[in-house]
C-alpha cells in the first residue's frame, strides 16, 4: 500500500514529466490503496507543491550543484514544501530518503537526498515566507500579462498561490447553512467554509441540501433569473452545479453532455437532491430544440480554475487552446438557434483568457444583430460595475474578494434574443 507522499510524488512526476492532469485517469491510480483521509492529504501534499513549485526550486539550488534527474528533483521539491509548511523534519527526511533507496535507477542518490533535506530542513520555513508568489509559466503569463497588466498579473498569482476555500450552493436558506456548517456567505450568495475537511461528512450533505459549487461558477445560472416553469436548456451540464441551481429555481430543465461517465455525475447529484431534469447524451451542436433559456458553459483552458487546480500550468502547454476557441464560437452559433424570440442566452468560460470570453461575445454580437448584451441583468449584490467589460459581459478574476478567499476567474454575458 503506498504512503500519501509515495501517492502524491507519483502524481507530480505524471504532472510535471508525462504532461497529465491530476483528474485523468492514470495520474488518479496513483491513489489506489488509500484512505479517504491518506487520499486528501496526497492531494494536498502534490496541491502545495505545485503551487510552490517555484518557491521549491529557490529554496533547493543553493544545495544542489547540477539539478537531479526529474524523479529525483520531484522527490526533493515535494519533502521541501512539506518542510518550509512546518511538516515534522524527522519523518519527511526519512521517508524521502527511504524511497529514493528503493528506487533502481537512483537509489545511489539518497545520500544527497538525506545531505540536501537536511539544510533545506534547517531554514525553509523562514526562507519560503520571503519569497515571492510563483509565477505561471511563460507560456500562459505572457497573454495573461498583455490582457490585464503585471500589476493585476502579480495579485492573480497571490491568489493561486492561496488556493481555495470551500464554496456551497444551497437549495434554500444560505444564511442559515452558513452559521450551522460555520462558514461565511459570499457576496454571491454561497456558502463559504475555510476548512472543511471531508466534505462527505459534513452536515446536510446526504440529505441534498446543498452541493459544491465555486461561488464564481454559481454566478451564471443566478445571471440567467430561471423561473418556475420556463424550459431551460444547460447545454454542457456535467457535473451538474448549473443544472441543479436551474432545478431548484423550479425551471423545466434539459441537461446535455457528450459524455455518458460525465452525465452519470449529473445524474448522481440530482438524485441525492432530489431535483429532476431531463438528461440527453448528446453532441451539443446537433441538439435541436427550442428554450426560453440556455446556459452554455462552453468547454474552455480552465485557466480561471488553476488557485484549485494547480496542475494545468504545468501540465499544459496552450497548444489546444486553439481548438478550444473555434468549438467555443460554433458552440455558441449554435446555441443561438435554440433560443425562442424574447428568450436569453448566458454563455460562461471558466476561463482567463479574453479570447474565450470577451472577443467570444463580441464577434457573436457582431453576426447576431438579434442579440444584445444585457447589463442591467449583471446589476445585482457582489458585482462591482468596472467588472463589467465594453461588449457588455463580466469578467471576474481569483483576486476578486481576496479578504475572503478569491474567486474563480470566469467570464459571462447575459444574450437577449429579440
Amino acid at each position: 500500500m503506498p504512503t500519501p507522499r509515495q501517492a502524491a510524488l507519483s502524481m507530480l512526476n505524471q504532472v510535471l514529466t508525462e504532461g497529465r492532469l491530476m483528474s485523468e485517469p492514470a495520474a488518479l491510480r496513483a491513489l489506489e490503496g488509500l484512505d479517504a483521509p491518506s487520499k486528501a492529504r496526497a492531494l494536498r501534499l502534490a496541491n502545495e507543491t505545485l503551487r510552490n513549485l517555484e518557491r521549491a526550486d529557490k529554496l533547493l539550488k543553493p544545495h544542489l550543484r547540477k539539478e537531479p534527474p526529474p524523479y529525483v528533483m520531484n522527490l526533493l521539491r515535494l519533502a521541501t514544501i512539506e518542510l518550509a509548511q512546518g511538516g515534522d523534519a524527522h519523518g519527511v527526511v526519512n521517508e524521502a530518503v527511504t524511497l529514493l533507496s528503493k528506487h533502481k535507477k537512483y537509489g545511489a542518490l539518497k545520500g544527497l537526498a538525506n545531505a540536501v533535506l537536511r539544510k533545506v530542513a534547517a531554514e525553509a520555513v523562514q526562507k519560503i515566507s520571503i519569497l515571492r508568489a510563483p509565477r505561471l509559466p511563460k507560456w500562459l503569463r505572457g497573454p495573461l500579462t498583455e490582457a490585464y497588466s503585471a500589476d493585476i498579473m502579480g495579485q492573480i498569482e497571490k491568489a493561486h498561490l492561496a488556493g481555495a476555500p470551500l464554496d456551497l450552493s444551497v437549495k434554500s436558506g444560505a444564511a442559515a447553512w452558513a452559521e450551522k456548517l460555520g462558514g461565511v456567505l459570499t457576496p454571491f450568495g454561497s456558502v463559504r467554509l475555510a476548512d472543511a475537511g471531508q466534505v462527505t461528512a459534513l452536515a446536510g450533505f446526504e440529505a441534498g441540501e446543498w452541493w459544491v459549487q465555486d461561488s464564481a461558477a454559481a454566478l451564471p445560472a443566478l445571471l440567467l433569473q430561471p423561473r418556475a416553469g420556463e424550459t431551460v436548456l444547460d447545454m454542457c451540464s456535467a457535473p451538474g452545479g448549473k443544472t441543479m441551481q436551474l432545478a431548484s429555481a423550479g425551471a423545466t430543465v434539459t441537461a446535455l453532455d457528450a459524455s455518458e461517465s460525465r452525465l452519470a455525475r449529473v445524474r448522481e447529484n440530482l438524485s441525492r437532491t432530489k431535483l429532476s431534469a431531463r438528461l440527453l447524451c448528446q453532441d451539443a451542436l446537433t441538439h435541436e430544440g427550442q428554450y426560453d433559456a440556455v446556459l452554455l458553459d462552453a468547454p474552455c483552458s480552465a485557466t480561471g480554475t488553476i488557485r484549485r487546480h494547480p496542475d494545468l500550468p504545468h501540465a499544459k502547454t496552450g497548444e489546444e487552446f486553439g481548438a478550444l476557441i473555434e468549438l467555443q464560437a460554433r458552440m455558441l452559433a449554435h446555441a443561438a438557434g435554440l433560443v425562442k424570440s424574447g428568450g436569453r442566452l448566458v454563455y460562461c468560460t471558466c476561463s482567463l483568457l479574453p479570447d474565450e470570453g470577451e472577443v467570444q461575445v463580441e464577434e457573436f454580437l457582431d453576426m447576431h444583430p438579434e442579440f444584445t448584451a444585457d447589463t442591467a441583468a449583471l446589476a445585482r449584490d457582489g458585482i462591482d460595475p468596472a467588472w463589467i467589460t465594453e461588449e457588455g459581459g463580466l469578467r471576474l478574476r481569483p483576486d476578486y474578494f481576496g479578504e475572503i478567499g478569491g474567486m474563480d476567474g470566469f467570464y459571462m454575458a447575459v444574450l437577449n434574443r429579440a
